[in-house]
This record gives structure tokens, sequence and C-alpha cells, in this order.
């Protein structure tokens, strides 16, 4: 896996580290950017992603069969 070097305001570091439980940064963000995914990719499964809801509207717009 490559590797990212991103520069982070020192509180900013202090807080995700406090938040995590973490001693170093560099873990508390992995930890809450791979949290923060798994979130998205759990309500993505519960309600659906951006193609099924054009899906769906597109058949509540359509005219009833038979009219």
């Amino acid at each position: 896996m490559v590797k990212v070097t991103i520069s982070l305001d020192s509180d900013l570091a202090i807080e995700v580290m406090l938040l995590a439980g973490t001693r170093s940064p560099q873990d508390a963000v992995e930890l809450i950017v791979r949290d923060y995914l798994a979130r998205g990719h759990r309500t993505e499964a519960r309600a659906g992603n951006a193609s099924d809801q054009e899906r769906l509207t597109d058949r509540r717009s359509a005219p009833g069969e038979g009219r």
C-alpha cells in the first residue's frame, strides 16, 4: 500500500489522538478514516446507493400501467 504524508494543525492532531485513544497521530488519523469509511459502507448497505435512488425515482414518476 502506498503511504501519503499529510500535514495537520497540532491541535487537530491532539484532538484526533484523544478521540481515537492512541499515542500516535498517524494511528489516530488512520483509525478515524477507516471508521468513517466503514460507516459510509454500512449506511449505503442499509439505504442503497445513488443509482438505486435514480431507479426508484424513475419508477415512481412513470404513469401507472393500464391507465
